[in-house]
């Protein structure tokens, strides 16, 4: 009997491999054939989740009430924290019934708002370079994605009057992501309002990824897209505990703002998952409204670990911008090299893990970005590593 083949779903077979996925590949075989890879690719914090966080997880593991289903908005108290941490860190009220959902990480969230709002064959306005995950969740919901292109030349903020009115008669969603990734730029209040106008103008909701908010340096705190008059009518802002407190395994975030769109997420996700295991969601709590020293440590360290990066990548020739926020480097690429072919090189020749930034989008062509998520030690032997590497 022959067998016969298991297709995938056209949606699926129409995605690009994920990124992240793509590069651990190549990195695992570089480290396979014994080199010491020095891995600045994927964003994942390595320092530990405080010690607050996680005696509040041993604490909440022991009850048996939280062994139970959860509710799938989040427990009471968890969106109540929530609330609180927006009014005490931005001055924003919410009301945590209405205008907060619990999120199983902030990535959950953004993958499934279009499938709430997006019909087969409307626009999703989607920044270019971008997390992936903006591009993949439209193309999912059956959007058809346009992309914004982030320039240096514009401060690596979207131009909105360039987008065409045929355009923006068809957008639905529009994805925001400040302090940005991969670019490490930062939005002034003044942008925010324009695209307030501009989603009240056109009838798009905005979807702003707020995820590095915490992770600035030089005492100049990022603003919440929610601060701005007028945004909580037309768009809601998506928070994660995974960078600010260190819980990327934990899975635990939320998204705040306009009640009708936090509501239909909700909807969706009602249909879709049990909610956040109660014992994480008492963890989240003790995060947001516990000691936030190790948060301000993280930002002294991760200053330390941008100093020390962008000085040595400078010395070995290549030209960054010093990033504001993020835990993110964003490098143009030498002379002679793609995105692509500069990351296989650093990885060939100096054992250096890092994102080609054409992996964010076209506009990302020219860029390389690397992480902050190693000890300011590995830092400066990688950027030693490249000057010698460029100048063999």
């Amino acid at each position: 009997m022959t067998e016969q083949p298991i297709e995938l779903a056209q949606r699926l077979k129409s995605l690009p491999p994920y990124l992240f996925a793509k590069l651990d590949e190549l990195k695992q075989a570089e480290i396979a054939k014994g080199v010491d890879v020095i891995a600045l690719g994927v964003g994942d914090p390595d320092e530990p989740t405080p010690n607050n966080i996680l005696e509040a997880m041993h604490r909440a593991v022991d009850r048996p009430a939280n062994h139970q289903y959860p509710s799938y908005e989040g427990m009471p108290r968890f969106r109540e924290a929530v609330a609180q941490w927006y009014q005490t860190r931005f001055g924003v009220a919410l009301d945590p019934a209405r205008e907060v959902l619990s999120l199983i990480g902030s990535k959950e969230g953004i993958g499934h708002i279009p499938l709430a709002f997006v019909n087969p064959g409307e626009v999703v306005l989607v920044p270019d370079p971008g997390y992936p995950v903006y591009e993949i969740s439209t193309f999912l919901a059956g959007g058809e994605p346009y992309f914004m292109p982030l320039t240096r030349e514009n401060k690596f903020l979207p131009d909105l009057q360039a987008i065409p009115q045929a355009i923006r008669e068809r957008a639905r969603l529009m994805f925001l992501n400040y302090p940005n990734n991969p670019t490490a730029a930062t939005a002034p209040q003044p942008f925010f309002e324009e695209v307030v106008r501009f989603a009240r103008d056109n009838g798009i909701i905005v979807c702003h990824d707020a995820a590095y908010t915490e992770m600035y340096f030089d005492g100049q705190r990022p603003m919440s897209f929610l601060e701005v008059a007028g945004a909580r009518d037309v768009g809601v802002e998506f928070h994660s505990l995974s960078k600010t407190y260190n819980m990327t395994g934990w899975r635990v975030g939320f998204v705040v703002g306009a009640a009708p769109v936090v509501q239909g997420l909700g909807k969706l996700k009602s249909n879709l998952d049990s909610g956040i295991f109660q014992a994480i969601q008492e963890a989240g709590i003790e995060a947001m409204t516990g000691n936030q020293s190790a948060v301000a440590r993280m930002r002294a360290l991760y200053q330390e670990r941008r100093d020390t990066l962008v000085a040595g990548l400078r010395d070995a020739g290549l030209r960054c911008d010093t990033p504001e926020a993020t835990f993110y480097v964003w490098v143009d690429v030498p002379d002679g090299y793609t995105s692509a072919s500069f990351s296989e090189f650093l990885l060939t020749q100096a054992g250096i893990a890092a994102t080609p930034g054409n992996g964010f989008g076209q506009a990302g062509e020219s860029y390389i970005r690397f992480a902050l998520t190693v000890p300011r030690q590995r830092l400066s032997e990688a950027a030693d590593r490249i000057r010698k590497a460029l100048s063999r």
